[in-house]
């Protein structure tokens, strides 16, 4: 089995639809696949019905949390998408995202660029606003060349010259939320230095002690020692371990399926989780 626990839709601040999403998963050659868009459910009823015969889908949403000043990402699995609380902390996360990315815009046009809201809200359509629309912006205004190169100290990254703070989850209530809904939680590139600061060692065995199912290991962001190290941290812990591409569509280097979770793996996140099942394909439209 081919399994990718990782992938963001225009619902989020993905290029592919999630119809179109699930359709080149299964031309990809995944067996399963999980839609996981920043604080929304959005593209789960899409997703469902245009699903292929032969692909399985993982319901799920990628929570922005922030612990001691650092900005990390929860994977949520399988959880009951209308539980009231849950449901509730990721309105509030989704509703900060149009102020932070106008008043983006205003230090970038302070800083020179002539970046507007009407092209960045023209670029996310109907998905849920944040920093890679920004960046896609920067790159068709020629600032910088790539997506990626926009997240930098100069620009829009922890830190950077046009970086706006937005409402995030503390990540202890995040797993709190999670675990109620039925839900399982993975936390997302835990290591991924070059977005910005990182959480130390320390917290992730914190978070572990609080309910964390897993940490996501196989990722573009960490390199071969770093995975090798997590890994280390993952059987210390009793963390479970996955692999997934983190896939943007058009907007990241990243492709379907170049990092999948073992199926055992995939076994035991499913057994855990009580707030939703994966939904297997019958050949959507």
């Amino acid at each position: 089995m081919r399994i990718d626990l990782h992938t963001h839709s225009t619902a989020s601040d993905g290029t592919d639809t999630p119809a179109q999403l699930v359709r080149k998963a299964a031309a990809t050659g995944l067996d399963v696949v999980a839609l996981t868009d920043h604080d929304t459910t959005r593209g789960h009823a899409e997703a469902v019905a245009a699903l292929p015969e032969g692909l399985t889908l993982v319901t799920g949403a990628e929570l922005s949390c922030r612990l001691d000043g650092v900005s990390l990402h929860m994977l949520a699995y399988l959880f009951d998408p209308e539980e009231p609380a849950l449901l509730a902390e990721r309105e509030l996360v989704r509703d900060d995202r149009v102020p932070r990315a106008r008043a983006m815009v205003a230090k970038l046009n302070e800083l020179g660029v002539p970046v507007t809201w009407e092209q960045v809200a023209r670029i996310a359509g109907d998905g849920s606003v944040g920093r890679p629309h920004v960046a896609t912006a920067l790159v068709e205004l020629g600032v910088v060349p790539t997506v990626n190169d926009a997240f930098t100290q100069d620009w829009l990254a922890d830190g950077g010259r046009a970086r706006v703070e937005k409402h995030e989850t503390d990540p202890f209530e995040a797993l709190r939320l999670i675990k109620a809904a039925g839900g399982v939680a993975v936390f997302a590139h835990p290591a991924a230095a070059k977005r910005g600061r990182t959480v130390s060692e320390a917290a992730i065995a914190d978070l572990a002690a609080a309910g964390l199912d897993g940490i996501e290991v196989d990722h573009m962001d960490h390199d071969a020692q770093t995975r090798a190290r997590l890994r280390g941290t993952a059987k210390e812990l009793g963390l479970l371990v996955t692999g997934s591409s983190d896939y943007h569509g058009s907007r990241k280097t990243c492709v379907l399926g170049e990092y999948t979770t073992d199926p055992e793996v995939y076994g035991e996140i499913t057994r855990r989780a009580f707030g939703a099942f994966p939904v297997p394909g019958a050949g959507g439209a």
